[in-house]
């Protein structure tokens, strides 16, 4: 009896040590070395911060610079792909990206990566983002009030109304994602902010800075220009609030 006793608890303990070393989800992100220098300090930055991130909230965190990995062998290893400060450009990787969201993927979008014009010619993905097309932005980049639209959301629900968010360079759109009946947008530019720029100005108008797709498992934020901004302990909350709300598989959804 007590040799059966010490097997079943040893079988409970190994189960327990098991389950405790089971990350709660799988991250790849995805970034480029060769692209504008802002960019890539903040894609180094913000690996530096995720990876620690994941140590404390028990995901794995894994970067890479490898583009042809976005093919559905490796992003099926993956609960959730993060685009740090590119996007895919060849038709076979986009073709690939658009099969695991439509399938349930979840993607993490920072700054750059929402970015399309008329030369992008990737009409999923505009309507992935909610239908806004890059129309301009400020220069050089500045700190901004942000406004929280959706106190309830996960993403946002530990940051004030209302905080300061580091120098950034903040993208305007048209027409604007929150137009689209399937966005919820969780931050806007606030008003008092403008005109915001030197060389470039934004004189005023709607400038939502991160927003979700209802339809999919995503957020993009407009956040993620240069090396300042981990800078500030209310963002980093949200930044990593952000990552841990998108990142696992839900049978129901947050919306």
């Amino acid at each position: 009896m007590k040799k059966v006793l010490q097997a079943v608890l040893l079988v409970v303990s190994v189960s327990v040590t098991t389950l405790a070393q089971e990350p709660k989800f799988r991250v790849l992100a995805f970034y480029s070395e060769k692209v504008e220098h802002d960019h890539v300090d903040f894609a180094h930055d913000a690996i530096r911060f995720y990876t620690a991130a994941g140590e404390r909230d028990h995901f794995t965190f894994t970067s890479t610079t490898n583009w042809e990995d976005m093919n559905a062998t490796k992003l099926a290893d993956y609960d959730l792909v993060v685009w740090l400060n590119d996007f895919p450009h060849s038709p076979a990787q986009r073709a690939v990206f658009e099969q695991y969201m439509e399938h349930g993927g979840g993607w993490l979008g920072f700054h750059v990566a929402g970015y399309n014009d008329r030369a992008t010619k990737w009409p999923w993905y505009l309507s992935f983002l909610g239908g806004g097309v890059f129309y301009g932005n400020n220069w050089p980049p500045l700190p901004a009030t942000l406004t929280v639209d959706d106190p309830s959301h996960p993403v946002v629900q530990h940051v004030p109304q209302t905080f300061l968010s580091p120098a950034n360079e903040w993208y305007n759109w048209k027409p604007s994602p929150r137009e689209n009946k399937d966005v919820k947008v969780l931050l806007t530019l606030a008003p008092s902010n403008y005109p915001i720029g030197m060389k470039d100005v934004i004189k005023g108008g709607d400038l939502p800075v991160t927003w979700t797709n209802t339809r999919y498992r995503m957020v993009y934020t407009n956040i993620g220009h240069g090396d300042r901004i981990f800078t500030t302990d209310v963002q980093n909350r949200m930044l990593e609030d952000m990552l841990l709300w998108v990142g696992p598989k839900r049978s129901t959804e947050t919306k």
